[in-house]
């Protein structure tokens, strides 16, 4: 049964009872300050869709449809639902960090991601009402190590120090294009939101992409077992922009409340019919690149990192449940994809060579813990 709450302070009560039950640590990590803040009004007027040119809308009272209301309440719900399963993905790895570096980056990450959550919360409780404060006090309820998170990617298991780092690159990059698209909302309060998270989400993206250089430059992690990984999260990140031809997307964008990723930079009319393609494509093109970059320091060009297709391995959209290879050619047989996934995802035995690897006190580049004070 859901927690009643009957305002924000209440929601603060129940938080830190989350605290405790998703079993995190005493000490700084829950020391840290969290509060809501919001950016300047970047543009006053909505940018897109049937109401463009209004004044965005600063409460819920001036929005004209229900709908819309609806429609606005769900994202928000899901952008919480996605910060706070974060925390509980990764909470285990603060106790085996490679370096007093990395613990304050994790301890860093885990800290803005609840912020970012008890952002989304604080517009449910101030904004909805009694709904609001219904989805704002699930969002505490559902949990990931229990597989009740509402997106996939969230879901999944966090393991160890090379999951956290793939999973900053890929999943925490999805963040950032989620976030974007919000930033330009009909919504003021939302798109207002979104500045300070897209700042905070930096460090999140940098984590990720910092640590998979560190681990190639350090050369004790096979590309062979890192590639598994690729091919764990890449497909459970394409997966986070939704369905094809999506109905949802279509009318958010036409209700102003999500635009596309490069809403500003693109003049073009959009094809609200493939709103959710258009973004995952330059998810694709952007990834692709951080990929190649990392290939940089792989002398053997046969052990080259990639990006598997979009088809594989997918749970939502047009190929959904289909049986495809990394490389997109497809395969005939159940039997035969069932023993596919078992040569190209990972397996106990490589969470094991990981952990060893992990062990080792050179696995990764070194850095000193003082230099992220300094960002």
């Amino acid at each position: 049964m859901v927690r009643k709450l009957n305002n924000f302070d209440e929601w603060i009560d129940y938080f830190r009872y989350w605290q405790d039950s998703s079993g995190q640590p005493q000490g700084e990590i829950r020391n840290f300050k969290l509060e809501a803040k919001f950016g300047d009004q970047e543009v006053p007027h909505i940018e897109f869709g049937h109401y463009r040119g209004q004044r965005k809308w600063p409460t819920v009272m001036h929005i004209p449809d229900q709908r819309i209301r609806d429609a606005l309440l769900n994202l928000i719900v899901y952008q919480g639902d996605t910060e706070f399963a974060s925390v509980e993905q990764q909470r285990n790895l603060l106790t085996h960090a490679p370096s007093d570096y990395d613990l304050l980056a994790l301890m860093r990450v885990m800290t803005e991601e609840m912020r970012h959550g008890w952002q989304m919360s604080y517009l449910l409780c101030w904004h909805f009402g009694d709904e609001g404060r219904r989805e704002a006090a699930k969002l505490l309820e559902r949990r990931a190590d229990e597989g009740e998170r509402l997106l996939g990617s969230f879901n999944e298991l966090v393991d160890n120090w090379l999951d956290f780092f793939t999973y900053a690159q890929f999943i925490d990059r999805d963040g950032k294009f989620q976030l974007t698209m919000l930033a330009v909302s009909a919504f003021d309060p939302l798109s207002r939101s979104m500045n300070p998270m897209l700042k905070e989400e930096s460090f999140h993206l940098g984590t990720g992409n910092n640590g998979l250089l560190r681990i190639v430059k350090a050369g004790k992690m096979p590309p062979e077992v890192m590639q598994r990984f690729f091919y764990k999260w890449i497909p459970t990140a394409f997966d986070l922009f939704g369905t094809d031809n999506s109905s949802s997307a279509h009318w958010a964008y036409v209700w102003g409340l999500k635009g596309r990723y490069d809403e500003r930079e693109n003049q073009s009319e959009a094809d609200k019919a493939k709103l959710n393609e258009h973004s995952r494509e330059l998810y694709r093109q952007e990834i692709t690149k951080l990929v190649e970059r990392l290939n940089l320091f792989i002398p053997e060009r046969e052990r080259h990192l990639k990006v598997p297709d979009l088809k594989f391995n997918r749970k939502i959209g047009m190929y959904a449940h289909k049986l495809y290879t990394v490389e997109g050619e497809p395969i005939d047989d159940p039997e035969k994809y069932k023993a596919y996934l078992k040569t190209v995802l990972p397996q106990p035995e490589h969470y094991t060579i990981v952990h060893d690897i992990e062990k080792e006190p050179d696995w990764i580049e070194a850095k000193k813990a003082d230099s992220l004070l300094k960002q």
